[in-house]
């Protein structure tokens, strides 16, 4: 949102209050208070008008400040709020201090410092230099005198050359600096400025990230209004916003992960590939046998079965009632299903449509979302008459759960929690939330519902979702795909910066309907789409109206899905640790190059390649010919698939058939591959082969593996490596050259190859 006409004006009925001088400060256990007022004191008289904006500063846990700044502090409190978490007072306390020259207040490495002296002046200091400041007219009440909003704003300064990333999963530019990025969930698909996961975190690779702690519409203008500064702005008496100090983006990741959430980790039999029926076309259990059929016939390996909306019957979304016409016998097909091995996943969403049997049974019971006049709050968009469930109410939350539990109790594994963006405002909330904040934060509500069941009935570790809607917090509850793209390599691309955005927001696992949603892809683009989803953190098949089977493109597309499937299974010990990495630190899975490469400047601005892990680059091509340019970073890295080296830093152009795709290793990296190739979950120590590639001299590497900790070492030429359970068989390869350890063996030994 702005609020300036330029450099010198403000937009027509816009008047500002900006904080311009230190009145006086108190300091508590661990935080400041100051009262700053916006005009300056220079008699008497001058102390008998406002307004006077409180600043506090405290600090959750070290390297993390929060500064909150409040007008009127008589507004009611309005909820919801998000879910933080803070060190307590005997494992953590911010230091503060004042005198006559700067109040500060430290926490860890990173320090506040508030001038009282000259113009007003706010700075965020690490390791002796400044990320940030907020200076004269940073701050503001800003007031639109029309229609009488009332607005905080701040404006942090961008340093020269620093990007800013995240704020949620946006499909347009990698780097946001000069974007206008509204915290507003919508249903916009992947090709406009809508986000269905909007995060009011952003990231830089200046060493700090921003937190605005308010779950509404809040407006950020990155390098946009003020080119130099990154503003955001809300509607509201208080707003409070955190810093966190890094250096690194991978530590600004884990501290902002440990301040709002870790993504739990999924199963490892997520991980595999997901069938869909897709969405509007015709199926029944003998057309899903028929799929499956020709899946193992092929010999395609298949983990999750997933049935989009009509497993339920048109016009009842949600019943949470199989469709007897098409599927008569749920309970039999479900054991059918999993006797082949399958896991099973259902379309859910939060509405309930005027004609399903629980519409007259949660107005009764008041499970429904109301206008504030008490009728049920209804409209024909998606579902004719449809509803929302308030998940505000605790007693609603356990009648939808309890829906939910009759279908696990069937023999379906997870769902797909589809929507949650279409939010309105003219509602009254069970626990009197603000509509407003209420817009995004309902996603949480409810996938924390879901996940909650899924937790409490499947037991930890096995809960997943498949989310398409989130918000700050909502990467406790994984995992969440891209949405609703079309099938070109366009929307390819925008599904990639979609997820690579995401993963910068906290967002550990992310997925996209391989093929687009919308249209049907070409054999080509399919194939290309197959690398990208199959070496993507989740793999799933899915279309609207038309089925994702690969047999119905061409038989190449068989033999490509089979093959990066296949690729994908083998590579689940290095995955899972992966994966274990998001869960306990918040790296994601798929990292945009910035993440791991943050002093390399050619990589700031890489949005078409990605690292998968820490140690492997995938670059996937976008196009019907194989042409495909990407940037290697230094060192000289391995074609994973074919052995050739490529030596960076520098831009490579190649050419890719269909079965192949640019996947380096980085140089120095050990790659535990798996000895399975037709299922995710499995032992993976369990023959496991270190690969290890371009190691140094004297370097030593440590590979976790399903809790074997392996160490491989590099002397002179020779490759030494130890296991520290040798139970099972486990080998060691470099270039053509393996050495294998039968089980009992703990140690190996590897002649290099002289250069």
């Amino acid at each position: 949102m702005k609020f300036t006409d330029g450099y010198w004006l403000l937009r027509e009925g816009v008047t500002a209050a900006h904080p311009v001088e230190v009145l006086d400060v108190s300091a508590g256990s661990g935080a400041l208070e100051i009262h700053a007022p916006t005009q300056p004191i220079r008699h008497r008289g001058d102390l008998l008008k406002g307004p006077v904006v409180t600043i506090g500063a405290h600090a959750p846990m070290p390297d993390v400040i929060g500064v909150t700044f409040t007008h009127f502090e008589g507004e009611e409190p309005r909820g919801p709020q998000f879910e933080l978490n803070r060190l307590g007072g005997e494992e953590f306390t911010a230091h503060a201090e004042y005198d006559d020259d700067s109040a500060t207040l430290t926490a860890g490495a990173l320090s506040v410092r508030v001038s009282r002296t000259g113009p007003w002046h706010v700075d965020f200091l690490a390791d002796g230099r400044t990320l940030t400041s907020s200076g004269p007219k940073g701050m503001g009440i800003m007031r639109d005198t029309g229609s009488g909003s009332h607005y905080l704003r701040e404006q942090l300064n961008l340093g020269v050359g620093t990007h800013v990333f995240g704020l949620g999963e946006r499909f347009g530019p990698l780097v946001k600096n000069g974007q206008v990025v509204d915290m507003w969930n919508a249903d916009g698909g992947t090709a406009t400025e809508q986000a269905y996961k909007n995060v009011p975190f952003y990231l830089t690779d200046a060493g700090y990230g921003v937190f605005v702690d308010h779950p509404g519409r809040v407006s950020f203008e990155v390098g946009s209004e003020a080119v130099s500064r990154v503003q955001f702005s809300a509607e509201t008496q208080q707003l409070t916003y955190y810093v966190i100090y890094g250096p690194t983006p991978k530590d600004i990741i884990r501290k902002y992960t440990a301040l709002t959430g870790r993504p739990a980790l999924p199963p490892a039999w997520s991980f595999g590939l997901w069938l869909s029926t897709s969405f509007t076309t015709s199926y029944d259990e003998a057309t899903v046998s028929s799929f499956i059929d020709g899946m193992k016939e092929r010999e395609l390996p298949l983990s999750v079965f997933h049935f989009d909306c009509f497993w339920m019957r048109e016009f009842n979304w949600c019943d949470f009632e199989w469709d007897p016409r098409v599927f008569p016998d749920p309970e039999g097909m479900l054991a059918r299903l999993k006797e082949r091995g399958l896991h099973i996943s259902v379309w859910i969403n939060p509405y309930i449509a005027q004609r399903s049997p629980l519409f007259a049974e949660g107005k009764a019971l008041g499970h429904l979302l109301r206008r504030p006049d008490g009728s049920v709050w209804q409209w024909d968009l998606w579902q004719p008459g449809m509803a929302l469930v308030d998940f505000t109410s605790e007693a609603a939350r356990e009648w939808y759960a309890a829906k939910l539990e009759a279908l696990l109790a069937q023999g379906v594994d997870c769902f797909k929690t589809d929507f949650g963006e279409r939010v309105p405002l003219d509602v009254a909330y069970a626990d009197g939330g603000d509509p407003e904040r209420m817009h995004n934060y309902y996603t949480y509500l409810y996938n924390r519902t879901v996940f909650d069941v899924l937790r409490k009935h499947r037991g930890e570790g096995e809960a997943v979702v498949f989310a398409r809607s989130a918000t700050a917090g909502s990467q406790k509850f994984p995992v969440h795909w891209g949405g609703d793209c079309e099938a070109t390599y366009a929307s390819m691309a925008e599904s990639l910066r979609g997820g690579l955005s995401l993963g910068l927001s906290g967002f550990g696992y992310w997925s996209h309907d391989i093929g687009g949603f919308e249209g049907t892809p070409t054999p080509a683009l399919f194939k290309r789409w197959l690398a990208f989803g199959l070496l993507s953190s989740h793999s799933r098949l899915h279309g609207s109206s038309s089925y994702r089977v690969p047999w119905l493109f061409d038989e190449e597309s068989v033999d490509v899905l089979r093959l990066f499937t296949r690729l994908k299974l083998r590579l689940m010990p290095y995955l899972y640790e992966a994966a274990r990495t998001a869960h306990a630190q918040g790296v994601p899975v798929m990292r945009a190059m910035v993440l791991e490469f943050p002093d390399d400047p050619g990589c700031a601005h890489l949005e078409r390649q990605y690292m998968l892990g820490p140690d492997l680059l995938v670059a996937p091509v976008f196009s019907d010919d194989g042409d495909v340019s990407y940037y290697v970073p230094e060192g000289t890295w391995t074609h994973f698939l074919t052995g050739r080296t490529v030596t960076g830093p520098r831009w490579v152009r190649e050419t890719h058939g269909f079965s192949s795709v640019p996947l380096l290793v980085r140089p120095g990296a050990v790659i535990p591959v798996g000895s399975v190739e037709d299922r995710p979950d499995y032992p993976y120590a369990d023959g496991v082969t270190l690969h290890a590639y371009g190691l140094a001299r004297g370097a030593q590497v440590t590979v976790p593996v399903d809790g074997v900790t392996f160490t491989v070492v590099r002397e002179g030429d020779t490759l030494r490596a130890s296991s520290s359970d040798p139970k099972a068989p486990w080998a060691l390869a470099a270039g053509d050259r393996t050495a294998r350890a039968a089980a009992g063996t703990g140690f190996l030994s590897l002649e290099l190859e002289r250069g």
